[in-house]
């Protein structure tokens, strides 16, 4: 059986706890109300479950995931324009559900026998069965009457008190037959009693009303809010407590510590990773969130306190509530019913008198008296992480304190005592920003292994080497220069999984950071043979002796980073005498025109010596650009192309795995070398994963991203692409019997012609998604490839056009390849003007109604 949750509720009678969260997400004993429901319906059989969401659908989305982690199975519906209600937004996902099926509410607590509800469904063969409850005040809720038989005769949406008639009332929770579906208008918004069940018992459809035991509570407002607390940690309702029960009636989580001098009474719940000081006084009926600090002296009688929250010294709180990140000052009062909202801050000797509301991200000031509700400002949190890591303006956004943060965050995900590596260029900017990293990473128990300044690919490459959970690089942005990028890797060196950045961002801005223990700080050691780990990794993967012998003269530019620190001294090591340019270190980066400018310095000197060919080196090691014999630069596409080439001669049979927007070129050239190609996600995370998870993957990346050989390691490496390059040419020049090698100008001149071009329209961040979902509307399914953005097809042609939006800009880019140079223009023109208008009717749709409201 499936199960319908419905998790859409903005609960603005619970503000301000759901300014910035669903009210299923609100927590009871410090998991979200849905969770306890998921847990009831996984207890009873349901693991298959639909969640129906409006308010602020990513947070309950990126708790839950796909729901593995929870023992079900998680699908969601999201009504994106307007809540469709309570029967609406079932009917939203009717072709979903073609058997008997449950509906429950994601914003009450209960513990009623399911089993024994559906059981009572099937014997009485309903249409509908409402599982109802008895409460002592119904006012709040639909009333319903039943016969002897318990058929449905009679019931009232929220009565007033001179139509009671019954305290029998609609726990929100139905099992239905998916036929009853089909008397609900499409797209539109209905509700089960008003609309539903009342045509469905005119009809004389059998509707039948199950009571159940048990406890059962809508978390409608504030005080049910408590009371559904205090009766979970009175054992009323039957919860699954998240800790161990350490005594009777006291729940304490892992790495909690608890001074000797502190007093606890039961019944109470202390969360993990929270450290109670010396004489705190915690009273029958407090819970305490994950992470919790709580000061000397402290006095808290029946509080609820979320995650991350810090308790000063003296603190007195009665039976109030504070929000996820709230931190209370010195001497501070909070008293019965305030309710402070998350990331505000209550001054030392500041004043919260009873039932006070605090909206989010406030400031009380020390001393301050407040009778009145703070009402809330906009606190707007842009996401951490983009396509490649974190990034911002160097020493502006990217400071120091937001280092200590981010470590912290990230290290906060780590189980206590793991071990990852630090590194960065050689900038002083970098340095700084990897040294507040690796504070904020010992301060939650994390052990360093110190890289320094080194390349991002030896960086990557040792972290597998090294078995640690993951690692850190910092370096100038390598696009621009007057930014910082941090990037983060997991244990096999690949970029973050998107579900990984989320739980970083999460702790992030609810500052739910674990603090460790003074014997539990982290510590840092500095690794010096990281130079030599990366270097076995050539010598197991590249015929040296083809090196050794190798009669190419290559030139190298290293554009003053430090890769030239790094592969001049493999190289050598291999035998391999390269002309070397630019591979001192400088503070101040090389802007795009500054390399453009060493890059034609580069040809002139590869011509002059007579050079098989040079490299540019980029991006700490990641990107290059070949200059040919001629001193004519090889980059993008055609890198692309040749590199493909390359490789699958020497590797025929191989498979390559590019971006979604690469020349259809090499489609063309694995067809001649017998190989596969797999196109994924504009975005580097995409093709690592790809490259690791596929079989015989020979190549991965483009010549705009850089080029990953995943046999050796999973990122991003243009010091190894040399190497192997200058081992592929001379192995192809021994197997034609040894005449003069082939020039890459040779080879360039015998790649697939192509024409493929680029250009970038402006497109408002509101209008992207409606852009998107136009596409798709008006192109035929079978013409359409979705891996990234909206690729249409020309089967006529043999062409496409991919229209990709930008994921860090208000932009879109038009990309359109055909070996038709006219069809490409024509294309481009056509597109451009068709995006340009759209946006500009959206934008004008928008300020009408912005008008209107």
């Amino acid at each position: 059986m499936r199960a319908v949750l419905m998790a859409g509720g903005s609960g603005t009678r619970l503000r301000p706890l759901t300014c910035d969260l669903p009210k299923p997400m609100v927590p009871i004993l410090n998991r979200p109300i849905a969770e306890h429901i998921v847990n009831l319906l996984k207890r009873h059989g349901i693991t298959e479950i639909i969640a129906t969401l409006h308010y602020l659908p990513d947070v309950l989305r990126d708790y839950f995931l796909d729901g593995s982690e929870f023992g079900v199975q998680m699908t969601y519906a999201v009504e994106e324009d307007q809540p469709l209600g309570t029967a609406g937004c079932v009917k939203n996902v009717a072709e979903l559900l073609d058997q008997t099926f449950l509906v429950i509410s994601g914003d009450s607590i209960t513990d009623i026998d399911l089993t024994a509800a559906i059981q009572f469904h099937k014997e009485k063969r309903a249409k509908a069965t409402l599982v109802l409850a008895s409460v002592p005040d119904p006012l709040d809720f639909g009333v319903v009457i039943t016969d002897e038989q318990q058929r449905v005769r009679r019931f009232l949406e929220k009565p007033s008190s001179s139509e009671i008639f019954s305290d029998t009332v609609n726990t929100g929770t139905y099992i239905l037959e998916p036929d009853v579906l089909d008397y609900l208008p499409a797209n539109q918004a209905s509700d089960f009693s008003k609309d539903l069940f009342p045509l469905l018992l005119a009809k004389g459809m059998p509707i039948y009303g199950y009571v159940a035991s048990g406890y059962w509570c809508d978390v409608g407002h504030l005080d049910a809010y408590r009371e559904a607390q205090y009766a979970a940690l009175q054992r009323r309702v039957q919860l699954q407590i998240p800790y161990e029960e350490q005594a009777p009636q006291l729940w304490i989580g892992s790495s909690t510590t608890i001074d000797p001098t502190a007093c606890i009474k039961a019944p109470a719940v202390i969360g993990n990773n929270c450290r109670i000081g010396p004489r705190a006084h915690i009273e029958a009926g407090t819970i305490l969130g994950d992470n919790v600090i709580v000061g000397a002296d402290a006095d808290l009688k029946r509080p609820i306190v979320w995650n991350g929250v810090t308790i000063g010294e003296e603190v007195h709180l009665r039976a109030c509530v504070a929000a996820r990140g709230v931190r209370i000052d010195r001497r501070a009062h909070v008293l019965e019913g305030a309710i402070v909202g998350s990331l505000s801050v209550v001054g030392e000797e500041a004043l919260v008198n009873p039932d006070v509301r605090v909206w989010p991200s406030k400031r009380i000031e020390p001393g301050a008296i407040l009778n009145t509700n703070l009402i809330w400002g906009h606190a707007a949190h842009r996401n951490l992480f983009g396509q490649r890591g974190v990034s911002g303006l160097a020493n502006v956004d990217i400071t120091p304190e937001f280092a200590v943060r981010l470590g912290a965050a990230y290290g906060s995900t780590l189980p206590p005592g793991s071990h990852v590596t630090v590194s960065r260029d050689q900038r002083s900017i970098s340095r700084m920003v990897s040294r507040s990293l690796i504070a904020g990473l010992m301060s939650v128990g994390i052990n360093i292994q110190d890289l320094e300044a080194t390349a991002i690919p030896l960086a990557r490459a040792v972290v597998p080497t090294l078995k640690v959970a993951g690692g850190i690089h910092v370096r100038v942005h390598p696009d621009r220069s007057d930014h910082i990028l941090i990037e983060f890797f997991d244990h096999k060196g690949i970029n973050l999984s998107k579900a990984h950045e989320k739980k970083v961002e999460g702790a992030y801005f609810k500052e739910d950071f674990r603090r460790a223990q003074l014997p539990e700080i982290g510590n840092v050691v500095r690794l010096h043979q990281a130079t030599e780990l990366y270097s076995e990794g050539f010598e197991r993967h590249l015929k040296l002796d083809a090196i050794r012998h190798s009669k190419s003269k290559v030139v190298i530019d290293y554009a003053y980073a430090v890769s030239g620190a790094v592969l001049p001294q493999i190289l050598a090591k291999f035998g391999c005498d390269a002309v070397v340019l630019n591979a001192s270190l400088i503070q101040n980066v090389p802007s795009a025109a500054d390399r453009e400018v060493l890059l034609s310095q580069l040809g002139h000197v590869v011509e002059a010596l007579k050079a098989n060919f040079g490299v540019q080196v980029s991006a700490n090691g990641e990107l290059l650009i070949l200059v040919d014999e001629t001193g004519s630069p090889i980059r993008g596409e055609m890198l692309t192309a040749l590199m493909t080439h390359m490789v699958l001669t020497d590797r025929p049979r191989g498979t390559v795995v590019v971006p979604v927007n690469a020349s259809s070129a090499v489609e063309a050239i694995a067809r001649r070398h017998g190989g596969q190609v797999i196109r994924t996600k504009a975005n580097p995370t995409a093709l690592m994963e790809a490259c690791s998870t596929n079989a015989n993957v020979v190549l991965g990346g483009s010549g705009e991203m850089g080029f990953i050989f995943p046999y050796f390691h999973p990122g991003f490496d243009a010091m190894y692409c040399i190497a192997k390059l200058i081992e592929m040419l001379t192995v192809q020049e021994l197997d034609a019997g040894g005449g003069p090698p082939r020039t890459l100008g040779q080879i360039r001149a015998e790649l697939p012609r192509v024409c493929h071009k680029t250009i970038t329209v402006r497109c408002p961040w509101t209008v992207k998604g409606a852009l998107m979902r136009h596409l798709v509307e008006i192109h035929p399914s079978e013409n359409l490839e979705l891996v990234d953005g909206v690729k249409i097809l020309n089967q006529q042609h043999d062409s496409w056009i991919l229209v990709l939006p930008d994921a860090g800009e208000p932009l879109v880019h038009l990309c359109a390849d055909s070996q038709d140079r006219d069809w490409v223009e024509e294309t481009l023109r056509e597109y451009r003007a068709f995006v340009q208008d759209f946006v500009n009717r959206e934008q004008g749709l928008q300020e009408v109604s912005m008008e209107m409201e």
